[in-house]
């Protein structure tokens, strides 16, 4: 795969400079038209599900037209279908590595879109069968047993009276970030974030975003891109926002999280070689699993080992006004906290098969993410949301961070492969 990843790489300069026929199928048929065609399944399939097209920057005239006339659910599963065989039936023998990659992004996002239909339907599946079906990986469900040994170390750090997720809530409750600074804090994280992804990545020259702090949202951050290297990021403020979060916002909302991979997939394949699939981004796909996990790995990327330590204590608590005396164990502690990231997996999957009841559901959440119940019960609101998406943060960064790692070189242009590319989650899983 790494072989074939590196002549895939070569060929983008060349791509782009010097486009090429599109390969054909019966009747003349091309990538281009499928590609085309895919626009359409996913602008009508918004149409029935709000929030399924996280964004889209194509022609206006598509969009309306998916608005004014949208298929029904049964005829745009038969499109799919139809689509899937039309791709199938394209030949890419001796075409450019690229144009291959091109075919199987399409195909398995033509699949990935079958299925949400699926499940628009009616059709329930498994928590991992679904996370397979949308997102092209099957995560693994281990028993929330594994996970006991590190709370047992966080509670070794943070011995004292009260439960767990008490003494964790009391000791984080000194990182909260004042509301009245919270501007200017997120402000500093996310110029750091910039200023250490510019360093690497050639960023386009009017790329820029916008900053708003929001509530009542089942999520703690998102990027509404709006296409011409613009973003919209919206930060939750109804939780406490803490200094490491801030870090962590600022790059996986902005650099090089998603605003730097909308960037350069609408560069690269719109604007460059006018590949019209990567106008639209549906939230159910393979490009998640890319997208969340490199944003999140892009945390340890731009602040690798004590920096994001060191830039909080010189910067961000100062803005704060916070103390830094137990920083190194806050940071020790959010390592741990890293590790029980999974075990939500499997409570997702008790919860979302009807095996445990609500309740259940955010007890656990409380004992093995050692949240306050109001925390828990929003992310339970994320799971009732997103279902089998909450995969693509922890096990999306570690599959992410264990292909840029083993590639050899510098990790950043092995990123910046990545983030402007159309590689899928099999490619690197």
């Amino acid at each position: 795969m790494r072989a074939f990843l590196i002549g895939l790489v070569a060929l983008l300069g060349a791509c782009a400079a010097t486009p090429t026929a599109s390969p054909a199928g019966p009747g003349g048929d091309s990538l281009d038209a499928a590609a085309r065609d895919y626009v359409a399944l996913i602008l009508e399939i918004g149409e029935h599900e709000d929030g399924y097209v996280d964004a889209y920057y194509g022609p206006p005239e598509w969009a309306a037209a998916a608005e004014a006339n949208p298929r029904s659910v049964p005829q745009l599963i038969q499109g799919a279908a139809t689509l899937s065989d039309r791709l199938e039936a394209i030949s890419t023998a001796g075409a450019d590595p690229a144009t291959a990659q091109r075919k199987q992004y399409l195909l398995a996002h033509v699949s990935a879109a079958a299925a949400r239909l699926r499940m628009l339907s009616g059709e329930r599946m498994s928590f991992a069968d679904e996370a397979e079906a949308l997102f092209g990986v099957r995560p693994e469900l281990p028993p929330l047993s594994s996970f006991d040994p590190v709370l047992a170390e966080i509670d070794a750090l943070l011995p004292g009276p009260g439960s767990l997720a008490e003494r964790v809530t009391e000791f984080k409750s000194h990182y909260v970030i004042p509301k009245d600074r919270l501007q200017a804090v997120m402000d500093a994280a996310i110029a750091e974030c910039r200023a250490r992804t510019a360093r690497h990545i050639d960023l386009p020259d009017n790329e820029n975003f916008t900053l708003a702090f929001v509530g009542d949202k089942p999520w703690s951050g998102y990027n509404y891109y709006q296409g011409d290297a613009q973003s919209k990021i919206e930060i939750n403020a109804d939780f406490p926002i803490y200094t490491e979060r801030a870090i962590d916002l600022g790059c996986h909302e902005g650099y090089p999280g998603h605003h730097v991979y909308n960037a350069l997939l609408e560069q690269t394949f719109v604007r460059e070689r006018g590949w019209v699939e990567m106008s639209v981004y549906p939230l159910f796909s393979p490009m998640s699993f890319v997208a969340e996990g490199s944003a999140n790995y892009g945390i340890d990327l731009a602040f690798p080992g004590d920096e994001a330590l060191a830039f909080e204590r010189a910067v961000l608590f100062p803005l704060a006004g916070l103390d830094p005396a137990m920083a190194e164990k806050k940071a020790e502690l959010q390592g741990l906290l890293r590790r029980l990231a999974r075990a939500e997996y499997t409570i997702a999957d008790n919860y979302l098969a009807g095996r445990i009841d609500r309740d259940t559901a955010i007890d656990q959440l409380m004992t093995y993410s050692l949240s306050p119940r109001d925390k828990a019960a929003q992310r339970l609101r994320f799971i009732d949301t997103y279902r089998s998406y909450i995969i693509n943060y922890g096990l999306g960064r570690d599959v992410v961070q264990a292909w840029v790692e083993g590639q050899g070189g510098d990790r950043w242009d092995a990123m910046e492969t990545l983030l402007s590319s159309q590689i899928l989650p099999a490619d690197i899983d």
